[in-house]
């Protein structure tokens, strides 16, 4: 670890989300083993739902009110107001925190912004202070947005179920490949975040933007957008499950959630390569339907499994509403949180059915588990497409005539997955080359390096 330089001291601001903050976390801890000093600021609708902040050397936390400071209780539909209030309160306090650094004598050499952010850019340009654009979904998902609104906007709204679509550096592409909000209404407050990032790319020249992604993953994505440098510097996974440097470096030391339920002593129980992991991410709620096919496909399997459900916003318990709920409790476990990359290291894990969100799809990548994608919406959608025919890591569940997700499809691609010496055989490839990425003279290493030592520390 290098020492840190007391006159290298950036700001990394991230959207609320647990899936966008702990990437934006590791990144911040990899910034500080270089000898960068990283303040960290989301809002208050994060930062109070974290139990215990991690004490890390050089790493300081700026939290700001969006005006609900968790207290928001809309539906997904009306996050407009949410981002709205965000942003308005988060421009006020990121001002005020640049102007008051700069006139104690210790100005921010850069603030990086993340997905989701982008007023942040737009901030940070008007304050004439240098910004960086920290991508963390992958960078074939941000080419996508980058052709929608450079030419192909009306060729992706209108293309059929059977078209296929081809575009430079990216695989073949379908109507169901793309991320489900291009065919929102063009007012959606996430497509016109996507829409703000393009903008910004495009106002100057020779940019350089940070993905969470590697060269060896996605080497023609990171190099076919014109007039700005992509850099792989992922996974932004913790230390210990990737390159092992920092053995203590187990989680992101973030989470929003615990459980108080001994999962790990559950899965020491289970023989090597048995058990089915279920997750659908920090944000989703899964509809009944779903859920209900989901466990019946569970118990078609008869194989164990630990499956991650909440509560419902108002205390609902969705399992207990299961009609098939006895025989799933004589076959697995169900808990409402767990550390997901400590359980995709475990030995008994035989496959993972996942939402496909990025950091669980590079999770289960790093730690060579196949998967079995079951995406819903936004870049999970792009990302099953790339697990099951690019990486060929995975098998990606389909949907009847009348769009539902039977239980028989849901046994029959678990039973795919586990069986598949090759799907395997990719899922151990990926998972070497990621850490290979991670290691001191890896790919993503020595992007983030280049990346601090020209844009940082030689400004």
């Amino acid at each position: 670890m290098a020492s840190l330089n007391d006159d290298c001291h950036v700001l990394v601001v991230s959207f609320t989300g647990q899936g966008n903050i702990n990437p934006c976390i590791q990144f911040s801890k990899n910034l500080i083993k270089l000898g960068v000093n990283v303040t960290f600021s989301t809002s208050l609708t994060a930062f109070n739902r974290i139990s215990n902040l991690p004490t890390i050397q050089g790493l300081t936390f700026a939290p700001f009110s969006d005006g609900f400071d968790g207290n928001f209780n809309g539906s997904t539909n009306s996050f407009r107001e949410f981002n709205a209030s965000l942003r308005t309160h988060g421009t006020e306090f990121v001002t005020n925190l640049v102007e008051d650094r700069a006139k104690q004598g210790c100005p921010f050499k850069r603030i990086i912004y993340t997905t989701l952010t982008a007023w942040i850019g737009l901030l940070a340009k008007s304050i004439n202070v240098p910004s960086t654009f920290l991508w963390i979904q992958p960078a074939s998902v941000l080419n996508i947005y980058y052709y929608f609104f450079n030419g192909y906007e009306d060729s992706i709204k209108n293309c059929s179920k059977d078209q296929s679509f081809e575009l430079p550096g990216l695989p073949l592409l379908s109507r169901r490949d793309f991320p489900s909000i291009v065919f929102n209404d063009s007012n959606d407050w996430t497509l016109l975040a996507m829409k703000e990032h393009v903008e910004l790319l495009k106002s100057e020249t020779n940019q350089k933007v940070l993905v969470n992604t590697f060269d060896a993953l996605e080497f023609d994505a990171l190099n076919v957008i014109e007039n700005v440098t992509i850099f792989g510097i992922g996974p932004l996974i913790p230390s210990a499950f990737l390159d092992g440097n920092d053995s203590s470096d187990t989680s992101f030391g973030v989470d929003m959630r615990r459980s108080l339920e001994n999962y790990m002593d559950w899965l020491d129980s289970k023989a090597k390569k048995s058990v089915i992991y279920i997750a659908f991410g920090s944000y989703s709620q899964i509809p009944n339907q779903l859920m209900e096919e989901i466990a019946h496909g569970l118990v078609l399997c008869k194989r164990p499994f630990l499956w991650i459900i909440r509560e419902g916003a108002n205390g609902e318990k969705p399992f207990e509403k299961l009609s098939c709920k006895e025989e799933l409790e004589e076959l697995g476990k169900t808990v409402d949180w767990c550390s997901q990359v400590e359980v995709l290291q475990h030995p008994s894990l035989a496959c993972f059915l996942t939402h496909c969100g990025w950091n669980s799809s590079m999770e289960s990548l790093a730690s060579g588990v196949p998967v079995v994608a079951c995406p819903l919406w936004i870049d999970q959608l792009s990302n099953a497409k790339l697990i099951q025919d690019v990486w060929k890591t995975g098998v990606r569940v389909n949907a009847n005539d009348e769009g539902v997700i039977e239980r028989n499809e849901f046994a029959r691609c678990i039973e795919i997955v586990v069986g598949d010496g090759e799907i395997r055989k990719n899922a151990k490839k990926w998972r070497d080359l990621a850490k290979d990425a991670m290691k001191e003279n890896g790919s993503s290493n020595v992007n983030l390096k280049a990346y601090v030592n020209e844009i940082l520390l030689g400004e």
